[in-house]
């Protein structure tokens, strides 16, 4: 077991050689670059080439027993631990931030071959009025928090309070901002005015690291969402991310696929390397590993790491878990085995 375990342990930076997450922080940024309208206006997507392109994952990508565990090991990495809701409290946020710094307990670990691995989630993911509280029950730790922010879900609050939201979540302590654009200018084709709101969002977050959330349920076509990955990754973006998980339809594998790809464009023209991060929706051990064999065929290693990749999920640990168990010992656990997951 520890050997294919090592194969999955994090690709470190050097400047956080000594850390047991590598966290987003620790990647470059993205610097941006000027509006190309032209790129823009030229990109189209063949929907049902992309359809059978995802569609066909889940029966030729499948991994079992040791392998699946260190697939599943990854996943655990790169989960933005979530808890969005209206009833949040102090203690709810505190014991997720418990469960982050130990997501997986010991035993099972140490059945697996994997108790040394130091194993941490990718960040917690809070509202801004938890930001304080995250930050507090993190500290010691190489686990960001992440604010959403913008006026989310719907991005509709007026722009200067946008920007006052996000300066204020770095203030207290947010490494990254998850901010929401508005919709309605992809639904438009306003480039320049998505552009221009991204630009401004990037000034305003400074030194925390930007994931941009298209809202993809809301943008009807594939075609949208390519060409609002292309602006918001020019704008400055340094994730792109489907959805607030508040969408009717959230994270799908053919929208993750077009986002992909508009990453891997991107690369290529520019050297950058930009993160991707799918939310909402994605709730099981199995969902969990189309998404890392889909990341890893289309963009490559350096794409399987907390720096470059997230889950945006509140419940995904807890099956993730459950699987883990059932691998080390052959019995699948009750759900109340795993709680806050």
């Amino acid at each position: 077991m520890s050997a294919k375990i090592e194969r999955l342990r994090p690709i470190k930076s050097s400047k956080a050689a000594n850390s047991s997450t590598t966290a987003a922080t620790d990647h470059d940024r993205n610097p941006g670059t000027a509006l190309d309208l032209d790129w823009v206006e030229s990109l189209a997507v063949n929907r049902s080439a992309v359809e059978r392109r995802t569609a066909s994952l889940g029966g030729r990508r499948t991994v079992k027993k040791a392998w699946q565990a260190a697939w599943l090991l990854k996943a655990v990495s790169c989960i933005d631990l979530t808890t969005l809701a209206g009833d949040d409290t102090p203690g709810r946020v505190r014991r997720l931030c418990a469960k982050a710094k130990q997501p997986v307990r010991q035993e099972v670990l140490d059945q697996l071959g994997a108790g040394d691995l130091e194993l941490t989630t990718g960040a917690i993911c809070v509202y801004h009025a938890m930001v304080p509280t995250a930050v507090a029950a993190l500290e010691g730790t190489n686990i960001p928090v992440a604010a959403v922010s913008t006026g989310f879900p719907a991005g509709l609050t007026p722009m200067d309070t946008k920007l006052r939201e996000i300066k204020s979540s770095v203030r207290a302590g947010a490494e990254e901002i998850d901010i929401v654009i508005t919709r309605g200018n992809v639904l438009t084709g306003n480039w320049k005015a998505l552009y221009k709101e991204v630009v401004a969002f990037r000034d305003a977050c400074g030194e925390a690291h930007m994931k941009t959330i298209l809202g993809t349920g809301d943008l009807v076509t594939l075609r949208n969402v390519a060409k609002a990955s292309a602006v918001c990754m020019m704008a400055g973006a340094d994730f792109i991310k489907t959805s607030t998980g508040k969408e009717s339809v959230n994270a799908t594998l053919p929208v993750s696929l077009v986002m992909i790809r508009m990453i891997r464009d991107y690369y290529e023209r520019t050297g950058v390397k930009i993160g991707y991060k799918p939310a909402g929706g994605v709730s099981t051990a199995k969902d969990a590993m189309a998404y890392l064999a889909l990341m890893k065929e289309e963009l490559g290693r350096d794409w399987l790491e907390p720096e470059l990749f997230r889950f945006g999920a509140s419940s995904l640990l807890g099956d993730i878990e459950r699987q883990l168990e059932h691998n080390a010992t052959g019995r699948y656990a009750a759900t109340w085995r795993q709680p806050m997951a």
